[in-house]
């Protein structure tokens, strides 16, 4: 079955190539790795102490950073190695302070997994909430190092409790320890014979709660806002779009949009500023500007969002209405800000739990919608209960990050 694997890898690695010639995303992923082994020989020593990071994308990136962010505390003499599989995930923190060096990860060839433990010789490597690539595994497992999963979660339709599964639950040997989020996770590894378990909770937590101690403020926001109400609509697909429209469109003029896409391509952007009717504000073109004259702030860059969501009166997070579903809503929550999302949730715990608790409010149709934000914009008891139940639920649930260094 590994040499299968090995065969598929090999064939998908030439149609990336291919596709790279046609799509920027895909170019990314295939001209990033070029220079891959040539950044850790010019970053790592013989001598150097490391330890690795991979993160699949930016979402298992902040995920992981508190645990990062201690790592490096505790062992202040020793390299930060951090690999991303995804463009969205590298592009977007590739200058991050916290690490060393940030690279994509080689592709899971014997050969690269071999190679690349061999130029950084990690003392200690965490895999991130999920990503197990089989070679990579097989070589710390036959090399030894100590190994973790941080925030993991396991799901009955993976491979490895599938009977085909069988050398995906072998490269799981390679795991020390596994730090889980929920119990089922922890049962299903059970099952399969791993009793090195442990449910630590989710670290993401910890993660936005730290950001309740930063300088959250945008003065452009501040002036934008003006102490009016304000929903902030956090990354939006088209879909999400194509409902909220509408209601914008309607809104009264002191109700205040903020809109920060989750793709902020110029097309895209501008087909949604045509679609609104309202005087709208491209972040891009602020400069020379009073905020305060405009209904929509379109934020067609990144980076600042989670500032934004602290000046939000209500939240609507995107990505609901696509697969696999809706994007972070714990930072919105940790603020303490009510949230509503599209139909496509159930593959996230937080989310699951804050629309049964009632903090969060899950939507199908522009009817729904409506309902739900002029319940919130006219109700200020029931936008503060909300809310309440949201920041209730964040502070309740962290301290992962604890339990994983005292683990270890």
């Amino acid at each position: 079955m590994l040499f299968l694997y090995n065969l598929l890898l090999l064939f998908a690695s030439q149609v990336v190539k291919l596709l790279a010639l046609f799509n920027p995303k895909m170019k990314l992923f295939v001209n990033g790795r070029k220079n891959g082994f040539g950044a850790i020989r010019e970053t790592i020593k013989s001598e150097d102490k490391t330890i690795w990071f991979h993160a699949a994308s930016l979402g298992e990136y902040e995920q992981g950073l508190p645990v990062i962010e201690q790592i490096k505390l505790k062992y202040p003499s020793h390299k930060i190695v951090v690999t991303f599989f995804s463009p969205s995930g590298y592009e977007v923190r590739k200058n991050n302070t916290v690490a060393d060096l940030t690279i994509y990860l080689p592709l899971d060839t014997k050969s690269n997994a071999k190679l690349f433990l061999e130029l950084v010789h990690p003392d200690l490597v965490f895999f991130i909430k999920y990503e197990f690539w089989p070679n990579y595994l097989n070589e710390l497992k036959k090399q030894h190092i100590k190994t973790y999963l941080i925030s993991g979660i396991f799901r009955e339709n993976q491979a490895f409790f599938k009977g085909y599964g069988g050398f995906y639950r072998e490269a799981l040997k390679a795991f020390d320890f596994f730090f889980v989020q929920n119990e089922s996770s922890k049962n299903l590894l059970q099952s399969i014979g791993f009793t090195n378990v442990k449910i630590s909770g989710d670290t993401r937590f910890d993660r936005v709660v730290s950001i309740l101690e930063r300088d959250n403020s945008l003065d452009f926001i501040e002036q934008f806002k003006d102490k009016k109400t304000t929903i902030v609509i956090g990354s939006s697909w088209p879909k999400d779009e194509a409902i909220l429209v509408d209601y914008i469109n309607s809104a009264p003029k002191d109700l205040k949009f903020i809109i920060a896409p989750h793709n902020i391509h110029q097309s895209e952007i501008g087909a949604l500023q045509s679609a609104i009717k309202k005087e709208t504000l491209l972040f891009s073109e602020k400069e020379n500007q009073n905020p305060a004259n405009f209904q929509v702030f379109i934020i067609d860059t990144i980076g600042i969002l989670t500032k934004i969501y602290s000046y939000a009166d209500i939240a609507y997070v995107g990505g609901g209405f696509g697969n696999p579903g809706v994007h972070n809503i714990l930072e919105p929550a940790t603020f303490g800000v009510p949230i509503i999302i599209g139909p496509n949730y159930s593959h996230f715990a937080e989310a699951t739990a804050l629309v049964h608790q009632g903090g969060c409010v899950s939507i199908s149709n522009s009817h729904e919608l409506k309902e739900a934000l002029d319940n919130l914009v006219s109700n200020i008891d029931v936008r503060h209960e909300k809310g309440h139940i949201c920041e209730t639920f964040v502070q309740m649930n962290k301290g992962a990050t604890v339990t994983i260094l005292n683990s270890i």
